[in-house]
């Protein structure tokens, strides 16, 4: 068994909203998620939160088009996004584009 963090991306979700309902019903399915490997941490308070999670699609600052893909090991390379007033946190794996085109929840 392997302690390898696994997440459910969904490829070209719109908001957090509908990565939510997806995330729901993958859950639902018993699917188990890609294993993934953190290479950066953006911190972003409540409302600038907000405002990246209601639109994947906009192009975002941090987000470079050599972020993201897949490593060595078959781990998906991913941005982890946490809002620093909730806690809330969000995978992106860009997969080269500059906005969000893969996405998970992290638990």
């Amino acid at each position: 068994m392997s302690n390898r963090p696994r997440a459910l991306f969904g490829r070209k979700l719109n908001d957090l909203k509908e990565l939510k309902e997806a995330t729901f019903y993958a859950n639902k399915n018993s699917q188990q998620g890609s294993f993934y490997k953190v290479t950066k941490e953006v911190l972003l308070n409540d409302e600038e939160f907000k405002e990246f999670s209601k639109d994947f699609f906009q192009e975002q600052p941090w987000i470079e088009k050599s972020d993201g893909g897949s490593n060595e090991n078959g781990e998906i390379r991913c941005i982890r996004v946490i809002n620093t007033d909730t806690g809330e946190r969000v995978l992106i794996n860009n997969e080269g584009y500059d906005y969000c085109r893969y996405t998970a929840l992290e638990e």
